[in-house]
């Protein structure tokens, strides 16, 4: 039988004999039905349990017109700015519009609105008087309290607050989209519906939760940093899934409730999801309109994992996915993979085996399974902590299982690697492996500075230990029948870079002849430890004071002085080292780049 796509007009909905939906899916990405893409999977979880789903793509906010295209749901729609935070998708870190947003049609930018999940919701509001709306993504996830917005450069409320939804789910989502659908289904009033693993809601009475922590409240938190990372810290402290307590914070006379996280999900039920009848491909409706740009690069790609125990301060994924490794079995990935040469337009090749971090397949700590994480250390940081165990063995089998497989001639690794994870003699075989059959000729790292301070404050290893790896990685290219080279991720404007350390940074790279172009402008995430530093200037659990670019013109020069090749930068480098003293340096910048 062919598989279909979700409805998406009262003409699907007849072909299948629907009089209503279930519930409604609204997302701010073009529909894409392909596990990446949120809303394409939890649609399909959904419909797995035997509701009906229907989905509204990129729908248009100016009238309540689109958002009725499919009627009013029995249960709820599901609001959801799509992959992507909807700020972070519209502007750049330096605020500009973007030119492009690959995940609507044919790359058109401004096909969703700003804060998208507010606006849909209230758009849903007009059209539909009273009807239940569940807030979803990542957008909500990383906004699900009081926190810090980096585009109106103050504190705002919890997004279940300013969108006036009844419920937030926060994380994967799978398991409390599906409890509630259940719950509301079984006819218990919304109102009524409290405790689901990672799921946020709104009540004026606070009798039913015994266990609590009580956080500084959004009033407090917007007029005192003091208080802002004092809530951020017991925000932080509250994400281990087996031990964590229900937050409670207090906006007005209402108090937002955050029940803890989801439980990780058991290996087969997480091989389930990517077991579903996803069509891997975007709706026909978009086929005259350009594609969807953003699903060229995941198409033929397997998730192996989720989740990432790194904790770098920039990054949402501990927020989000959580610090613990869930890894899909070898069997469902190669039954994911049989499925792609069933399909015409297969040409051989699987662009990428990975997930947040591509060498922690089937990573684990003993920990892991019904104890959570450690609360007083890190797995990875500042170096890795003997109970974690890499999963190499297992995965090096996985890709060669993969490349037998009849009809696939390449398998790569697109994912980001932790480079501190192959160091060393233990790691070599792996290494040297992945280089010779694994990697497109190009190996992607993220040293994202060389500052000790600065990787310090990034929860990032040393120089010292990027320095070690490409001596390693350098043996693990000799003799092999086609050439390595890194492609290596730097962040600028990060709290703690001065100016001053954006220039060793450049000269680092120089004295290397590195030629960075992956350059990235820091923006400060909601819910991150870093933002929380760049909006208070002090690092929530040390209380020690950091500064911060946050002028245009610094973050530009921090910038100009790591790309250095660029003709353009030559003014910017010549002003960031007038500034700091160091015309004697222009010489070496200019002589051979510019």
């Amino acid at each position: 039988m062919e598989k279909q796509f979700l409805p998406v007009s009262r003409k699907d909905m007849e072909k299948r004999g629907w009089d209503e939906a279930d519930i409604i899916l609204v997302s701010g990405d073009a529909y894409v039905d392909h596990p990446s893409f949120g809303t394409a999977l939890i649609g399909r979880i959904l419909e797995s349990r035997g509701f009906r789903v229907g989905v509204i793509a990129q729908p248009d906010w100016r009238s309540s017109r689109d958002f009725m295209r499919l009627g009013r749901p029995r249960l709820f729609f599901a609001v959801s700015a799509g992959n992507v935070d909807s700020m972070v998708a519209n502007y750049t870190a330096n605020k500009k519009r973007r030119r492009e947003d690959t995940f609507s049609p044919g790359n058109k930018p401004g096909l969703r609105p700003d804060r998208a999940s507010i606006v849909y919701s209230n758009c849903l509001r007009q059209a539909f008087s009273g009807v239940n709306i569940v807030l979803g993504g990542i957008e909500a996830s990383l906004r699900r309290l009081a926190h810090y917005d980096y585009w109106d450069d103050e504190v705002r409320r919890s997004l279940l607050l300013d969108a006036k939804a009844d419920f937030l789910v926060y994380g994967m989502a799978e398991t409390a989209i599906v409890e509630l659908a259940q719950r509301l289904k079984k006819g218990e009033p919304a109102a009524e519906i409290n405790f689901i693993r990672g799921t946020v809601v709104v009540r004026r009475d606070l009798s039913f939760v015994k266990k609590r922590v009580v956080l500084p409240s959004f009033e407090q938190v917007k007029e005192s940093k003091q208080d802002f990372n004092l809530a951020f810290k017991k925000i932080y402290r509250e994400q281990d899934p087996f031990h964590s307590a229900t937050l409670v914070q207090k906006h007005g006379p209402r108090w937002v409730v955050h029940f803890p996280p989801a439980l990780p999900l058991p290996r087969e039920k997480l091989d389930s999801v990517y077991a579903l009848p996803f069509t891997r491909r975007y709706h026909p409706m978009y086929k005259t309109k350009g594609g969807i740009k953003g699903l060229e690069t995941v198409r033929w790609s397997l998730t192996s994992h989720r989740g990432c125990p790194g904790e770098c301060a920039f990054c949402s994924i501990f927020f989000h996915q959580g610090r613990i490794v869930q890894s899909r079995s070898r069997r469902s990935l190669l039954e994911e993979a049989r499925g792609f040469i069933s399909e015409p337009d297969f040409k051989g090749t699987i662009n990428d085996v990975g997930g947040p971090t591509a060498n922690l397949y089937q990573a684990e700590c003993s920990r892991y399974k019904g104890k959570g994480f450690c609360p007083a250390k890190k797995c990875l940081f500042p170096e890795k902590c003997p109970e974690f165990k890499t999963g190499y063995s297992q995965s090096l089998n996985l890709y060669r299982s993969l490349a037998e497989l009849p009809g696939v001639r390449h398998v790569f690794i697109g994912s980001g690697f932790r480079y501190d994870l192959l160091k060393g003699k233990e790691n070599r075989a792996y290494l040297r492996r992945v280089c010779e059959s694994f990697i497109s000729g190009q190996m992607k790292v993220a040293p994202e500075h060389s500052d000790a301070a600065v990787l310090k404050l990034m929860h990032k290893p040393g120089i010292s230990v990027y320095k070690e790896f490409l001596r390693d990685f350098k043996q693990a290219g000799k003799g092999l029948e086609r050439k390595c080279f890194l492609v290596n991720y730097f962040i600028v404007g990060h709290p703690g870079c001065s100016l001053d350390a954006a220039l060793d940074l450049a000269l680092f790279c120089l004295d290397r002849n590195m030629q960075p172009e992956q350059v990235q402008d820091f923006i400060p995430l909601p819910m991150t430890l870093s933002a929380a530093v760049y909006y208070t200037g002090k690092h929530p659990f040390t209380g020690e004071k950091i500064y911060t670019a946050k002028t245009l013109r610094e973050r530009r020069m921090q910038r100009a002085l790591l790309q250095y090749r660029n003709p353009k930068n030559k003014k910017l480098i010549l002003e960031a080292l007038g500034e700091l003293g160091r015309k004697d340096l222009a010489g070496k910048f200019f002589k051979k780049h510019v």
